[in-house]
């Protein structure tokens, strides 16, 4: 993994221009399919619901770039004991403006199945793309695995 490229890559304002485009683009094609969402917290509890999370190493960046306060090893730590994201309070996300691809396109409403995924790759796809055009290291993996070693690379 390449933790300090996807920190620099996330501070540039042509790159984290670049994925906000594409996040406004899964955000009005999710606005299309108008998908419920209950506020059950699922979404971010992996284990009990038995789905995974995973992200690239620049949304992780991205998001880490833009949060108020610093996230430690110990808030991941906590989160995976507990199944689920460091980011999640009661039911709620804390950091919804800043989510990854995942976030934004999965939603629990069974409705949605038949879009998702088909949404998921092609948007990934346009990740991956930016990665490529900016020469950014790729990586795909866990989201809380990618943010351990952005956090301890800081």
């Amino acid at each position: 993994m390449a933790p300090h490229a996807w920190l620099v890559a996330a501070r540039d304002p042509q790159i984290s221009g670049e994925l906000e485009l594409v996040y406004q683009h899964i955000a009005r094609e999710v606005a299309r399919r108008t998908p419920v969402c209950n506020q059950t917290g699922r979404c971010c509890n992996f284990e009990a619901w038995g789905h995974r999370l995973y992200v690239t190493g620049l949304e992780a960046a991205y998001l880490l770039s833009r949060l108020a306060r610093s996230l430690t090893l110990d808030d991941i730590a906590g989160a995976r004991a507990a199944g689920g994201c460091p980011f999640q309070e009661a039911l709620l996300c804390t950091v919804h403006g800043v989510r990854p691809l995942g976030c934004r396109v999965y939603y629990c409403d069974s409705s949605a199945g038949a879009w998702q995924e088909g949404l998921t790759e092609r948007m990934l796809g346009e990740v991956r793309a930016i990665h490529d055009r900016h020469e950014v290291p790729y990586q795909y993996a866990e989201w809380r695995a990618v943010l351990e070693v952005l956090v301890e690379s800081v």
